[in-house]
């Protein structure tokens, strides 16, 4: 009752980016009831698919996976890295227009994956101020929380922009 205007509707983004990515799980859970064969959408082993249809979009991104073997990474640690690529991704094409962007992935089996989505300087915090930015990163610290991770973003020491999640790889 004592929130302000801002407090609502920062409120509300957290909660309706909660939900919609709440909802992009359960349709993938049905899709694998229906036909467990094929691999759901979102696994890590998707995540050059995912970067190619960025590039379709007309982004330019690099994907460096570091030689990670993502078939190896365990669904639900691979679905929560593919969907904190996909946001950076967004975020990259909403603030960022016409930036390139690298999307990095490394790690080690029994250690931790780690993925980060970068982009060079785009015009700084002032100019995310008005567009309700951070939101949807709240729900990638939920998603990263829920997979025993950890999501870390900020300006970088260039003036550029970077999302990392740091998820448990265990053996």
């Amino acid at each position: 009752m004592d929130a302000t205007a801002g407090e609502v509707a920062q409120t509300a983004g957290v909660i309706r980016s909660s939900a919609r990515l709440a909802l992009e799980e359960l349709r993938t859970v049905i899709s694998v009831l229906r036909d467990p064969t094929p691999p759901p959408a979102g696994s890590p082993s998707d995540l050059g698919a995912l970067v190619e249809e960025s590039r379709r979009a007309g982004m330019r991104v690099e994907l460096r996976d570091q030689e990670v073997c993502l078939s190896e990474v365990p669904d639900a640690v691979g679905r929560a890295a593919y969907r904190i690529v996909q946001e950076g991704l967004t975020n990259a094409r909403k603030h960022a227009p016409g930036q390139p962007v690298t999307v990095l992935v490394s790690g080690t089996k029994g250690a931790e994956l780690v993925v980060e989505v970068r982009n060079p300087p785009h015009g700084g915090p002032a100019a995310l101020a008005a567009t309700g930015a951070g939101a949807g990163l709240a729900g990638l610290a939920e998603r990263a929380a829920l997979a025993g991770g950890r999501v870390e973003c900020g300006e970088t020491a260039d003036g550029g922009f970077k999302l990392a999640a740091r998820l448990p790889w265990p053996r």
